[in-house]
C-alpha cells in the first residue's frame, strides 16, 4: 500500500508553485507581496480566535497558519488558495479534545493528513462534485451555529467552565450561566460587533477590520483599564519563539477509536479546501488541480501536530481577500505565512492584552458571514427533496455531528435521486408507428409482444422490470425488447433479462433485443449474454427485430 502511494504521489505530484513561476517578474512580486502582508494581517486575529475557541492554546492556531499556510500555498493545487485554521474546524476539533485530549487531536491530525494525500493522490479529487449543493449548505449553515453558540461564553463572560461538545448539555450549561454575565464583557464585545459589521468596506483592503477591532478593543480594555478577560489572564501570553518540533504522544490501542474522529477530520478538509479552490477559481478564472490540492492539505495536516498545531484546510474568506488584494501566484501565500511568523517573532507580547471579548465578536461576525441564510427564506421554492436534505443535515449537524450529518443528508440524496430515476424509467408495452417518416415498421406478427424501455435500467427499477414484463399470462412466443432509448444499466437488471431469457427458452419461446446503446451492448456483451441469447437475436432496429421474429414463428 505504501508502494502504491509513493508510485502515485511521484507520478501526479507537481504543485500550482512550479508552473505560477514561470515568466515571473518584478510586478508580479510586488503585487504578490502587498497581497500575501495583506492576508497575513487578516490571518493573524482570525488564527488566534479560531485556535481559542476550538479549546486549544493561541499559538497552536498561530503556529498552524504560518506552517500549513506555508505549505498549502508551495504544494497545493490552486495558484492563489491561502491555507490555515479555519472556522468550520471549531466544532470538530473542541469535541476532539473534550472526548479524546489534545495528544489525541494530533493524532488525529496526522491521521487525518495521511488519509487526504491518499485522496489526492488515488484522483478522489473530483468527489467534491457528488456532493449535494443543499447538504453542502446544510451543514455549512449548521456550523455556523455552533460555532455562534461556542462564542457566547466570552461574547457574554459568563462563568463557567470548560463547555461540553454535546449540544443539548452545551446549551444547558450556557442557560445555568446566564446570571454570571458580566455587562463590561458584553458592552465590548458588542461594540467589537458593531465596529466590524459597519466598518467602511472601502477602508477594508488597506486596514482590514477584524485586526482593527482586535486594536480597538485592546485599546479599549488597557486604557480603562477594564476587568475583562484576556489572552493573558487566561493563557499567561503567547511564546516569543518559533515553534519547537516535538513528537506526539500515542498508544496504538487509542488509534482505533481515532479513525472516526480523524475521517472527519480529512472529510471536512477536503470539502471546505476544494470549495474554497473552486470559489478561487471563478475570481481569477482558472481551474485547481483538485488532487494536488488535496496532497498539499495533507501534507499540511501531517507536518503541523509535530509543531503543536490544528487541523488546516483551504480558508475562503482569506483566499478571496488574497485576490481582491491582487494576489498572483503561491508567493503571495507564502509571505502571508512569512508575515505571521514576523508577528510572532516580533510583537508576541503584545498578544496577551487581547481580550477575549473582541475575538468572539469577530468570531461571531465569521459564523454570520459563513453561513447561506438567505436559503431558509426561499425554502418553499425549493424541489421538496432538496429542501428535506438541506434542514435534515442542518439539524444533525447542529444536534450531533458533521459525520452523521453528511452520512444521512448523502444517504437521502441518494434515496431520492434513485427515486427520482425510477420514475423517469419507463417499461411500456409497444405499437408499431412510423419511425421519424423514415421507416414504416412492419405489421406486428400474432405471438410477437414488443416492450419499449426507456431511461436507466438499474437496481431501482428492477421491480418495475419484472412485475410489468412478467404481468402477461400467455407467454408471447417471440418477445422483443426495444432498447433504443435505454442510456444505461447495471447488473441487476441483467440479472432480470438473463433470468427473462431462461424462462422463455425453457418453454421454447424467443427473445430479441433491439437496439441497445453502447453502455448496455458493452455490459451484454463482456458478460456473455449475447452468447447466451444468441447473436442472431441482436438487432439494430425494431424493422430487423420484427423481421427476425416472423423467421423464429415459421421456424
Amino acid at each position: 500500500m505504501n508502494k502504491l502511494l509513493l508510485a502515485k504521489l511521484s507520478r501526479h505530484f507537481r504543485p500550482r508553485l512550479i508552473d505560477a513561476l514561470k515568466d515571473y517578474d518584478k510586478t508580479r512580486f510586488s503585487a504578490d507581496l502587498i497581497a500575501g502582508f495583506t492576508v497575513g494581517i487578516v490571518a493573524l486575529p482570525l488564527a488566534i480566535a479560531f485556535a481559542i475557541a476550538s479549546g486549544a492554546k493561541p499559538e497552536a492556531g498561530l503556529f498552524t497558519a504560518i506552517i500549513a499556510g506555508f505549505l498549502i500555498s508551495a504544494l497545493g493545487g490552486s495558484r492563489v488558495q491561502i491555507g490555515g485554521p479555519t472556522g468550520a474546524f471549531i466544532v470538530i476539533v473542541y469535541g476532539i479534545i473534550a472526548q479524546y485530549g489534545f495528544a489525541n487531536l494530533l493524532i488525529c491530525t496526522i491521521m487525518a493528513g495521511v488519509m487526504l494525500v491518499g485522496m489526492g493522490a488515488f484522483g478522489l479529487g473530483s468527489l467534491i462534485n457528488y456532493f449535494p449543493r443543499p447538504l453542502i449548505i446544510g451543514f455549512t449553515n449548521g456550523i455556523a451555529v455552533l460555532i455562534a453558540l461556542s462564542e457566547f461564553k466570552d461574547f457574554l463572560g459568563l462563568q463557567t467552565g470548560k463547555l461540553p461538545a454535546e449540544f443539548f448539555h452545551k446549551m444547558t450549561a450556557l442557560w445555568h450561566a446566564l446570571p454570571s454575565m458580566d455587562p463590561l464583557t458584553f458592552t465590548l464585545a458588542a461594540l467589537s460587533t458593531l465596529f466590524i459589521w459597519f466598518y467602511p468596506k472601502t477602508w477594508a483592503q488597506r486596514f482590514p477590520s477584524p485586526i482593527m477591532a482586535l486594536m480597538a478593543g485592546t485599546a479599549i480594555a488597557a486604557l480603562f483599564h477594564l476587568p475583562v478577560e484576556t489572552i493573558g489572564t487566561r493563557f499567561g501570553g503567547i511564546p516569543q519563539s518559533l515553534p519547537a518540533f516535538s513528537m506526539p504522544a500515542f498508544s496504538i490501542s487509542a488509534l482505533r477509536n481515532l479513525i472516526m474522529p480523524a475521517f472527519t477530520i480529512a472529510l471536512l478538509g477536503a470539502i471546505e479546501s476544494l470549495l474554497s479552490a473552486s470559489v478561487a477559481d471563478g475570481m481569477i478564472d482558472e481551474r485547481h488541480d483538485p488532487n494536488q490540492e488535496l496532497m498539499a492539505q495533507g501534507i499540511a495536516n501531517m507536518t503541523v501536530p509535530f509543531f503543536g498545531g490544528i487541523p488546516a484546510t483551504g480558508a475562503i474568506a482569506r483566499t478571496a481577500t488574497n485576490v481582491r488584494a491582487g494576489g498572483t501566484s503561491p508567493i503571495s501565500g507564502i509571505v502571508h505565512a512569512l508575515t505571521l511568523l514576523l508577528v510572532v517573532l516580533l510583537a508576541a507580547p503584545l498578544a496577551r492584552y487581547i481580550p477575549l471579548a473582541s475575538l468572539a465578536a469577530i468570531l461571531l461576525i465569521v459564523s454570520i458571514n459563513m453561513g447561506e441564510w438567505e436559503v431558509f427564506g426561499h425554502l418553499k421554492s425549493y424541489p421538496r427533496n432538496d429542501t428535506i436534505v438541506l434542514l435534515v443535515t442542518f439539524v444533525f449537524t447542529v444536534i450531533f455531528d458533521l459525520t452523521v450529518a453528511v452520512e444521512v443528508g448523502l444517504l437521502l440524496a441518494a434515496i431520492f435521486f434513485i427515486r427520482n430515476m425510477t420514475e423517469l424509467s419507463s417499461i411500456q408495452l409497444s405499437e408499431t408507428q412510423p419511425d421519424n417518416g423514415m421507416h414504416v415498421h412492419q405489421t406486428t406478427p400474432h405471438g410477437v409482444l414488443i416492450y419499449r424501455l426507456y431511461g436507466a435500467l438499474f437496481f431501482g427499477v428492477v421491480d418495475k422490470l419484472e412485475s410489468v414484463l412478467h404481468q402477461q399470462h400467455d407467454e408471447p412466443d417471440v418477445l422483443i425488447l426495444n432498447m433504443s432509448e435505454v442510456i444505461s444499466m447495471d447488473a441487476s437488471a441483467l440479472h432480470v433479462l438473463e433470468h427473462l431469457h431462461r424462462k422463455l427458452k425453457k418453454h421454447d419461446k424467443h427473445l430479441i433485443l433491439c437496439g441497445p446503446h453502447t453502455q448496455p451492448f458493452f455490459l451484454m456483451h463482456q458478460s456473455g449474454f449475447f452468447d447466451e441469447i444468441g447473436k442472431s437475436n441482436v438487432s439494430a432496429n425494431l424493422d430487423d427485430a420484427i423481421k427476425h421474429a416472423k423467421e423464429l414463428l415459421k421456424g
